[in-house]
């Protein structure tokens, strides 16, 4: 099994590890980064990285890419279109032993429901740049793997925290907030769980568009106070959303409001999640 990885960042690494974990411990993988720090923390990790940066071909990754049997790409979009399928489309036409396709998109295709559940069925919005061209990346990974009949997983992702990068780290380095906007909910998913669903994914060759969130949406202030109980410090006060000093990116998220349904993939593949919460998945970063 040879899988490439283009975007070799931190759901793809927590990917790479559940593949060998649960899939083939003797995965020939490589992957791209943008870093030089980052492709040397990759080669001592066993893996193979190439740079590549969206703007333009990688000069060194063609052989990894022709010889791979299974393809991740977890790479933002930009205006010219999915940076992969822009630059590499020869290569990958070249992949004859291709066998599995996955594309790593965002609930945040979802229009807002005003906190209400939704699934897969639901209506995807274009009322942002960054949300249309990730609309469109996913039409153009169906499209390809419609012209190749490969099978092909979009795995629309939530919120991504784990270790490193959750409530407790900003609360130790300073930055965390407790803002409230009275049923306001957000959706968010432990990285360990995306790379395990990923991995089962690709073992059965998973294809369709599914949702990648835990079970339970909640108000990112409870988060806050959740991890400030288990380091047993007071939490940041509360501040009201109309009062919160947010950039306009910030503020943006706060008007999408919405309960995506994780249902059919664990129906899919016959599971539970590790962390179906943040409570779990915080309490396991502590406890780490």
């Amino acid at each position: 099994m040879g899988v490439f990885f283009f975007g070799m960042g931190y759901s793809s690494k927590a990917t790479a590890n559940a593949i060998v974990q649960l899939v083939d411990e003797n995965a020939d993988i490589a992957g791209t980064t943008r870093s030089r720090t980052k492709a040397e923390e990759l080669i001592r990790a066993g893996m193979r990285a190439h740079a590549f940066d969206g703007r333009a071909p990688g000069l060194m990754l063609a052989p990894d890419l022709i010889k791979a049997t299974q393809l991740i790409a977890s790479i933002p979009p930009g205006p010219n279109g999915d940076p992969v399928l822009l630059h590499h489309r020869r290569e990958l036409d070249l992949a004859e032993n291709l066998e599995w396709l996955c594309y790593f998109s965002t609930v945040g295709v979802y229009a807002n429901s005003d906190g209400g559940w939704i699934d897969e069925t639901a209506p995807c919005q274009s009322n942002s740049e960054r949300t249309e061209q990730r609309i469109k990346a996913e039409e153009s990974w169906r499209d390809y793997a419609r012209q190749r009949n490969l099978p092909l997983a979009i795995l629309r992702i939530a919120g991504i925290y784990g270790p490193g990068r959750s409530s407790l780290n900003k609360l130790k380095e300073g930055t965390a907030h407790r803002i409230n906007k009275p049923g306001q909910v957000f959706n968010r998913v432990h990285v360990e769980d995306i790379g395990r669903i990923a991995a089962l994914a690709m073992r059965s060759r998973l294809s369709g568009i599914y949702n990648l969130t835990d079970d339970e949406p909640a108000p990112p202030q409870d988060l806050v106070t959740y991890a400030a109980k288990l380091l047993q410090i007071d939490p940041p006060e509360e501040v009201a959303f109309e009062k919160a000093d947010l950039s306009e990116m910030a503020r943006s998220f706060y008007a999408d409001n919405k309960r995506v349904s994780n249902a059919a993939i664990k129906k899919e593949l016959g599971i539970e999640l590790l962390y179906p919460s943040f409570r779990e998945g915080l309490k396991a970063i502590f406890e780490a």
